[in-house]
């Protein structure tokens, strides 16, 4: 993990090369369609699938983003995969400080200069870590109490999931993912798109869209829209997360038979399952599609119960 902390933000502009050959085309700073294009010309990127790059270019959509998000001057922002900095410039005046995690080394190493360049006022606010989010242990600076990020399609339910787990100081989060993904992550029990996200997430907060972006608004532009999700942290249920989880896999496994076949294996045998979710007063001809997160805890819970 390496980290470019707000010393390195303020000096960047005096020793990063050229300056900018495309002036600041917003009034605050925020990043255009011509200035992300010059921006990607000079550190000869070409956006990958691998890592998820597709960069928002559109101030209006940042500027929502960062309405939505309802943050607070005191808050301390995590963003994870900034890219070329167009939602960390839009993060930036509105909160005490911005955790930039990218795993890109020459995104990680532009960004301070960028910051510098086109809000050097803010720049001590910012401090970037070039790491992987799926394998990060810890943060510099004081703990994040909002998670604001455009997540890479590909890792977006993982990185979520890890982060909820490794950092509890986040109180909410705001994520912007690819629309199927966000129909998910917010479905409620009963719902077609109720699934594994959906369960995993609701053990960490209370979860709900909070609107819909174009694909026109990204550099490349994919081939799906995408979705806004919000989550609040609550208390989860009385339970162990990892044996919740572990119950929510096989329940999900296969999701068109009834929990009394679905859980078998997890709990040795048909009717060693049917016993289970009686006691956890379940119907064993459901299907796991219809629980929510706290009748899985309590499922979960009658693993540790005397047979």
């Amino acid at each position: 993990m390496r980290v470019s902390g707000r010393t390195a933000a303020r000096a960047c502009s005096a020793d990063a090369g050229p300056e900018l050959s495309t002036p600041p085309e917003q009034p605050d700073g925020l990043l255009g369609p011509a200035a992300i294009r010059d921006l990607a010309q000079q550190l000869e990127l070409r956006p990958t699938k691998s890592l998820g790059q597709n960069f928002l270019h559109d101030a209006n959509t940042i500027r929502r983003i960062v309405r939505t998000a309802e943050l607070r001057p005191d808050d301390v922002v995590l963003e994870v995969g900034p890219g070329l900095g167009s939602l960390t410039l839009g993060l930036l005046p509105a909160a005490a400080a911005v955790t930039a995690v990218e795993i890109d080394p020459r995104l990680a190493a532009r960004l301070p200069r960028t910051v510098a360049e086109r809000a050097p006022h803010l720049a001590d606010r910012l401090t970037v870590v070039e790491a992987d989010a799926l394998r990060l242990r810890e943060l510099p600076g004081p703990p994040p109490t909002a998670l604001v990020a455009n997540l890479p399609y590909n890792v977006a339910v993982p990185v979520l999931l890890t982060l909820l787990e490794l950092l509890p100081s986040l109180r909410r989060a705001l994520i912007l993912v690819q629309a199927e993904v966000a129909e998910r992550l917010a479905a409620p029990p009963g719902a077609p798109a109720y699934g594994v996200p959906s369960v995993k997430a609701a053990w960490y907060g209370e979860v709900r869209r909070a609107g819909s972006v174009g694909r026109r608004v990204f550099w490349p532009e994919p081939n799906v829209d995408s979705g806004l999700v919000a989550l609040d942290r609550r208390p989860p249920p009385p339970g162990d997360r990892a044996a919740t989880f572990a119950v929510v896999d096989a329940a999900f496994a296969t999701r068109r038979k009834a929990l009394r076949a679905a859980l078998s294996g997890w709990a040795g045998s048909p009717a060693a399952a049917e016993a289970r979710l009686r006691a956890a007063g379940i119907d064993p001809t459901v299907r796991g599609e219809r629980l929510s997160v706290a009748d899985f805890a309590r499922l979960a819970a009658t693993a540790a119960e005397p047979a």
